[in-house]
């Protein structure tokens, strides 16, 4: 099983008619966010089909995957390393959590984050208290991907009812210049809010006046109508 037949596996379920769909979707037009990135066509479900066939690869021929100039390449890359993380040791977990953060610069796109942040590095920093403060670092990084990783690696927080540090990673990135962050704090934000809408609207009220709109409409999303139109109106 090696790392060229896993690539002729995934080009052989691509569908080139998807290519400028996905290229367009990810914005890798000239001074986008996903500037260059290659795209062969091939779908996520696809994805994880061939990734069930490889899913004994090791870190070294994940390591030439995640290294590919073609996303999707990475992706399975990624859909591997979670599926690994999944059934590892403690000892091999926190190996993983160290190779994901020694590679972070392939994982250079929103999906490849949000697809694995949250299940390898959120799930170790829950278990590994002591280590937590990589989210600090994360979330204070000049690398778009690894801002947004900090967030959402917390959703394994959220999920596990723990605020904390959500709330304190939305904090540091609330200045944040970059779309794709607003929209990631908001989601998260969001996501605290469905579990306890009371808490959100402490941080809210304390911030949203200063928050970027595109946060602050995700953050709001599941209120009622009459709240929402307050918080957007300035009214609170």
């Amino acid at each position: 099983m090696s790392v060229n037949n896993l690539i002729s596996d995934l080009k052989s379920v691509s569908q080139p008619e998807r290519i400028k769909d996905y290229q367009r979707f990810f914005k890798t037009g000239k001074g986008d966010y996903g500037e260059g990135d290659i795209f062969i066509g091939v779908t996520v479900p696809k994805s994880r089909i061939v990734a069930k066939k490889y899913k004994d690869l090791t870190l070294t021929e994940i390591s030439k995957l995640l290294r590919s100039k073609i996303h999707e390449v990475r992706l399975i890359a990624l859909i591997i390393l979670v599926n690994t993380y999944n059934k590892s040791s403690d000892k091999e977990r926190a190996k993983i959590f160290n190779f994901y953060l020694a590679n972070t610069k392939y994982i250079n796109n929103w999906d490849l984050v949000d697809l694995s942040a949250h299940k390898i590095v959120g799930e170790f920093l829950w278990r590994n208290p002591k280590k937590r403060h990589k989210l600090n670092e994360l979330a204070k990084s000049g690398s778009l991907w690894e801002r947004r990783i900090a967030v959402i690696s917390t959703f394994y927080f959220i999920n596990n009812n723990s605020y904390e540090e959500p709330l304190y990673i939305a904090e540091i990135l609330l200045s944040d210049s970059h779309d794709l962050i607003h929209k990631a704090v908001g989601w998260m934000l969001r996501e605290v809010g469905k579990r306890d809408q009371k808490l959100e609207e402490g941080f809210l009220k304390k911030h949203y006046r200063q928050m970027p709109r595109t946060c602050l409409r995700y953050a709001i999303e599941k209120f009622p109508e009459n709240l929402r139109k307050k918080y957007l109106q300035g009214k609170i």
